[in-house]
């Protein structure tokens, strides 16, 4: 199971699980210019926590998360219940030989396919979360491609953490771009169900 930690893990880093539900107000950034350059940056930090894409499809994988880990722990508890189960039928001598090592290999069998299970379900989440990576960036792109056809900047940078060690605050553009991006963004029916689902166990 250590495998999937490590991917939910990286999954929580990356989608950023919801931060807050505040929209950010649309504001007019003047471009700043150098000769001709014309430099923006958007706080990616910001932008994942306040874009509602992002927010969206952090819950689904938590949701997904918390199911693969549900799963993996039941099966795991079942496993360890008939191994030491096994274990006092041997000390008891409640076993033949021949019984003792067909019970032996069915549990060898049971944590084999246990370990499969366990890698099969984490690299399905893996890839699942790298599909939504991708699309997550690919809303970000074409949303800019339109949005700058106005705005006429010649390079837009990403800042996350200390990534940018100085800028001034007058490049920041991440609030108008979230407000564009929330602006236009439609959630699929798998997200409109997923989060229905969440709330609907909330109130329970």
């Amino acid at each position: 199971m250590k495998n999937l930690k490590t991917v939910l893990a990286a999954a929580c880093v990356v989608l950023c699980a919801a931060c807050g539900n505040n929209q950010p107000d649309t504001k007019t950034v003047a471009p700043v210019a150098s000769g001709d350059l014309k430099i923006a940056y958007v706080e990616i930090d910001s932008l994942m926590s306040q874009y509602q894409f992002c927010k969206d499809y952090s819950l689904l994988l938590t949701k997904k998360g918390e199911n693969i880990r549900a799963t993996l722990n039941q099966k795991a508890k079942t496993l360890d219940n008939e191994a030491q189960d096994f274990q006092r039928k041997i000390q008891n001598n409640a076993f033949t030989q021949e019984r003792a090592e067909q019970e032996n290999a069915r549990l060898v069998k049971m944590q084999q396919d246990l370990q499969a299970l366990n890698d099969r379900l984490s690299q399905e989440f893996d890839a699942e979360t790298m599909k939504y990576n991708n699309a997550m960036r690919d809303s970000i792109t074409s949303f800019l491609k339109i949005y700058n056809k106005d705005k006429g900047y010649s390079m837009i940078l990403t800042k996350a953490g200390d990534n940018m060690l100085l800028a001034d605050p007058a490049l920041d553009i991440t609030a108008d771009v979230v407000a564009g991006l929330n602006k236009r963004y439609t959630p699929s029916k798998e997200l409109s169900d997923a989060n229905a689902e969440v709330k609907a166990e909330e109130k329970k």
